[in-house]
């Protein structure tokens, strides 16, 4: 287990204690203090965010780690092309070699102008998946957003993993939260996950409760209480497995086949859980988020290997044959988020 995933293990753990654990106390302190002055600069109107000649919406946590924003924001932009809307997804490209400083034109649309290793496992898997809409990469959102209108004609912008970039004014304000872990230990970083002080709840303008197994009771409670204590209206998201493909042919695995689970994902116990039930899982190999596969790294691993989509648009480089990909089936009502 690495130092990443000690941390996150306290994030979610209330009853933990000891020396370490009041050292990250002490400088979470530090880290509030930051982002508390940032954003009572917004609050009071000090500080203003920039408007964009197009519909803004921001999908976004207020907790670190995945929860499953990328299918959701997937699920909006097929929305919004339905509609017939021109539409952009915006992020900041993690993992990616590109420069984050630039705007990066992933995709106009039409055109897919980098790999995985380039722009980031999401806003790759953006482009493939969603081939008509625009993707772009950059940490400035105000800059990437203005990109996306002035140069390609975009009215829906969306951004993904946008709620704490507070520079860029957006319609609305979506945040995803696990219906199972929660807010977790409910402290700021590094002592907890929360990204920002309570002040930052106020702004959620929609709460997703991902459900991420077959009973969507505890979700569905658990967002009625949620929807209460936040004032906010909440939405359930269902995430479940649908099936599993080779990333080559395409051919789905049978049940019960011996493999082994890889991923670098932001909540990697999930994906296990979603894996056990029908497969042997024979050994667990993790890395951190948006982690760059090496060759090394994939030959040292025998036999089939069962991976996320977004880890597979960085296998399909590798020349093997037995990397399979989990396809999630994910269940939301995108026209009562929007209302």
């Amino acid at each position: 287990m690495n130092f990443k995933t000690k941390i996150t293990k306290l994030h979610y753990d209330k009853s933990a204690k000891g020396l370490f654990v009041d050292l990250l106390d002490f400088l979470s302190i530090f880290y509030g203090m930051g982002s508390g002055f940032k954003n009572a600069l917004y609050d009071r109107g000090i500080l203003k965010p920039k408007k964009i000649n197009a519909k803004v919406i921001s999908v976004g946590n207020v907790t670190t780690g995945g929860v499953g924003k990328t299918p959701v924001v997937a699920k909006l932009t097929q929305y919004f092309l339905n509609k017939d809307e021109r539409v952009a997804v915006i992020t900041r490209g993690y993992g990616g070699k590109l420069s984050n400083k630039n705007v990066n034109l992933i995709s106009d649309g039409v055109n897919v102008y980098y790999d995985a290793q380039d722009s980031g496992d999401e806003a790759y898997w953006h482009a493939i998946n969603n081939p008509s809409c625009c993707v772009l990469t950059c940490k400035n959102r105000v800059k990437a957003a203005k990109y996306a209108t002035d140069k390609l004609g975009c009215t829906v912008i969306i951004l993904d993993d946008g709620f704490q970039h507070r520079k860029i004014y957006r319609d609305i304000d979506i945040v995803l939260v696990d219906s199972q872990l929660g807010f977790g230990n409910e402290k700021l970083l590094p002592a907890g996950p929360l990204r920002e002080g309570k002040e930052a709840f106020n702004r959620i303008d929609k709460l997703v409760v991902v459900n991420k197994g077959f009973d969507e009771t505890r979700a569905v409670k658990y967002a009625k209480i949620m929807s209460k204590k936040l004032g906010c209206d909440s939405v359930v998201c269902n995430t479940e497995p649908d099936y599993i493909y080779n990333i080559v042919s395409g051919e789905k695995l049978a049940s019960g086949e011996a493999v082994t689970a890889l991923c670098a994902i932001g909540q990697p116990e999930q994906f296990f859980k979603f894996l056990e039930p029908n497969f042997e899982v024979i050994k667990k190999i993790t890395f951190d988020d948006h982690h760059l596969y090496t060759n090394t790294e994939i030959d040292k691993i025998k036999g089939i290997i069962v991976t996320t989509e977004k880890d597979a648009v960085k296998l399909t480089k590798f020349n093997r044959k037995d990397i399979y990909a989990m396809k999630l089936k994910v269940d939301i009502d995108i026209e009562t988020l929007l209302q």
